[in-house]
């Protein structure tokens, strides 16, 4: 593997960086740093004074690859937690998790930010990690899923000027694996406080993961259930990639959504 590739590391919550020099070489140019100093406060050494040491006699210097310097910087959900409470408006949040050193940061294409919609008190979407469309282009549900969205929110009166979209991870996972327990709780400090910012009258999450830990419900049996968690109101639908592949569940999906339209109609 190049050693650009693996520059900056994350394991076990510590920072590992990469550096060009082999092992042994470290050790070796502190060594000769350190004798230098001590020659240059000292009288200058004649060749009479000059010891030969025989080949047999010096210790070698293996090189087995790069070393691996540890560089301290533990990243947890304190870390995460501490990161988000910094911003004091949607657009510094942005900034922040775009630098935020997410494990999944260096391995995506593209950190995908959230769509904030200029007035975001009314629905509020929540949706799965970004797909191989959204990685590519950095922006959230995008290619046929994200067509397919635009009609179903069109459909209620709605279109992505009126509505926020936030994913519950801002980094593609590497092939689109599930993510791991870690990952979604080092991004969950963000999505909190943007759903605290918004102050959304309605949260409409799509797709399996989002209705779990947002809504703490399983998809199969609570599809179009309205929920009631802190006090705000979510209703769980299928993912548009789903309704793609299942098209019979577009007529349950339609009916959520005209749920909460009236929702928001009367609110």
């Amino acid at each position: 593997m190049k050693i650009d590739a693996l520059r900056d590391l994350h394991m076990a919550g510590v920072m590992w960086e990469i550096t060009e020099l082999p092992t042994g070489a470290a050790s070796a140019m502190a060594a000769a740093q350190r004798a230098t100093e001590i020659a240059a406060q000292s009288k200058p050494v004649t060749v009479a004074d000059e010891i030969q040491i025989p080949d047999s006699e010096r210790t070698p210097v293996y090189s087995s690859g790069p070393v691996v310097v540890p560089r301290i910087a533990p990243l947890s959900v304190d870390t995460a937690r501490a990161a988000a409470a910094r911003p004091t408006d949607t657009e510094s949040m942005m900034r922040m998790i775009s630098e935020f050193g997410h494990p999944l940061r260096a391995m995506a294409k593209n950190t995908v930010l959230p769509h904030i919609a200029p007035n975001p008190n009314g629905m509020l979407i929540i949706t799965d990690i970004p797909g191989s469309d959204d990685d590519a282009t950095g922006r959230i549900l995008s290619g046929a899923a994200g067509e397919l969205l635009d009609k179903m929110i069109g459909a209620i009166g709605m279109s992505r000027d009126s509505v926020s979209i936030i994913p519950i991870l801002f980094w593609r996972t590497p092939g689109g694996r599930t993510p791991a327990r870690m990952e979604l709780d080092l991004a969950r400090p963000f999505l909190d406080r943007l759903i605290d910012m918004i102050k959304p009258r309605v949260i409409l999450t799509l797709g399996t993961l989002p209705a779990t830990e947002i809504a703490h419900i399983d998809l199969a049996k609570n599809h179009g259930v309205l929920q009631t968690i802190d006090n705000r109101q979510i209703m769980p639908i299928f993912h548009p990639n789903y309704l793609m592949l299942k098209p019979a569940a577009k007529r349950d999906a339609w009916t959520a959504l005209q749920a909460v339209q009236n929702l928001l109609k009367n609110a």
